[in-house]
């Protein structure tokens, strides 16, 4: 499940999904229909209903896709190609979304490409939040608009525990916290600090999953305790206690022209990508990324010819 990639001496390690089944195994058919719906309410409340050009990060199998509607061009993108293979199978229009493949460190867009940019479960398994934020402001046009979710470590259980001294780590700890590997607890307020210091304005908060509890979720009906959370997220803006927050931001930079391309090398940042059978080929450096099934590929190059 995890993957370290090697690029240009960087070392970043990723949480990678491949082989997993993700749809099945987590989502459907699993108790979690309550916070399905609580996420949708609040991504309803914070996705621009429509726009141009949007990519969703961390995409799986294509859970939010039903939201994209209005927009123009929509772009999934994944690690794990297994999963968007997935999302092609359960998408009723897979043509209608640009696939691709890649990491959230080094993503294969130009920049001020996206009016729109949706983050949602992926935070979590983040190594290096300041890198990523990076990448996120770098692809996004001046002012567009980021919706991200992040797993909070100050929320009543964790402070419950940490009270009965049944937990070691302090949720009162600004600094995350990771309690497996790869998967993180952040502070609100840490990750406040960090999309600041990235660029970005904050715009909304909502607070989502009051009300994760068993025994409620085995006696209250899913669309009873999901809108009674609608509710209760619209406190987000000034305290987080959840489990989950969800944010909104925009991006603070120069105004800047048209984008200039679409895709770009991730390694040297080449917008020279000409296609090739099935692959593009970077004018830059020279490596082929495989374009081949309905799905862009930038995790790994193809072999040289």
């Amino acid at each position: 499940m995890f993957h370290v990639k090697h690029e240009e001496g960087v070392l970043a390690e990723v949480c990678d999904y491949t082989g997993s089944h993700y749809r099945h195994d987590f989502w459907e058919g699993q108790g979690r229909e309550y916070e399905d719906l609580a996420e949708r309410i609040a991504m309803r409340a914070l996705l621009p209903p429509a726009g141009d050009t949007l990519v969703e990060i961390g995409a799986g199998y294509g859970r939010w896709a039903d939201l994209y509607r209005g927009y123009r061009r929509i772009v999934l993108l994944d690690y794990a190609r297994s999963q968007l293979e997935e999302a092609q199978r359960y998408l009723p229009q897979p043509d209608r979304y640009i696939l691709v493949v890649a990491d959230v460190y080094h993503l294969p867009f130009v920049d001020n490409l996206f009016d729109v940019l949706t983050m949602v479960r992926v935070m979590h398994h983040l190594a290096d939040v300041p890198a990523a934020l990076a990448e996120l402001q770098r692809v996004v046009r001046p002012e567009g608009v980021v919706v991200l979710e992040h797993a909070s470590k100050c929320h009543l259980k964790a402070i419950a525990r940490w009270l009965l001294r049944r937990q070691v780590w302090s949720p009162f700890d600004p600094q995350p916290v990771e309690f497996v590997k790869l998967n993180f607890d952040f502070h609100p307020r840490w990750v406040r600090q960090q999309l600041a210091a990235a660029g970005f304005r904050a715009e909304a908060v909502r607070t989502v999953s009051h009300f994760r509890t068993p025994l409620l979720k085995r006696w209250v009906p899913s669309r009873w305790l999901a809108a009674l959370d609608g509710l209760a997220q619209l406190t987000g803006r000034w305290w987080q206690l959840t489990p989950s927050v969800f944010v909104r931001v925009r991006a603070q930079k120069p105004r800047a022209g048209p984008p200039a391309g679409f895709f770009c090398c991730p390694v040297c940042r080449c917008a020279d990508l000409s296609p090739r059978d099935t692959a593009l080929v970077c004018g830059g450096c020279g490596r082929r990324w495989s374009a081949d099934g309905g799905i862009y590929d930038f995790k790994t190059p193809l072999p040289p010819f």
